[in-house]
């Protein structure tokens, strides 16, 4: 799924929406809606076509891909931005490799195209500056 950060995070937002309502206690309601919103968004997340086809065939499957994608959202930005704080201080201190490996530690453990992409962007901005 190529698309606009805004429209990611419109995407991603209704994702967030939905998992509120599945942890209060609502029932995942497998409409066609959900499932086409599942089946869109799971490659945002590295997640394959095939998986979330399959993850689709049930009620129980898709919840938990639902909760699959929305960790992964979650943890991906706790872990760019921090990262990205921690750069932001070493870099200022003149500690340019210590900048640098922060973005390679997400790399090491980021899956989101789109968090692995920041991070590169910022190795590639500190690349130049270099």
């Amino acid at each position: 799924m190529e698309a606009s950060d805004a429209e990611l995070d419109a995407v991603w937002n209704q994702l967030w929406v939905l998992e509120n309502r599945v942890q209060q206690g609502e029932a995942l309601a497998l409409t066609q809606e959900v499932r086409d919103l599942l089946q869109r968004t799971a490659p945002t997340v590295a997640i394959t076509e095939a998986q979330a086809q399959t993850a689709l065939d049930s009620v129980e499957s898709a919840t938990a891909l639902l909760f699959t994608i929305r960790a992964r959202i979650r943890d991906g930005s706790h872990r760019l931005s921090d990262a990205l704080h921690r750069m932001y201080r070493l870099r200022d201190k003149g500690d340019l490799d210590g900048a640098r490996q922060q973005m390679r530690d997400v790399l090491a453990a980021e899956v989101v195209p789109l968090y692995r992409e920041i991070a590169e962007g910022q190795l590639e901005e500190m690349a130049e500056d270099a």
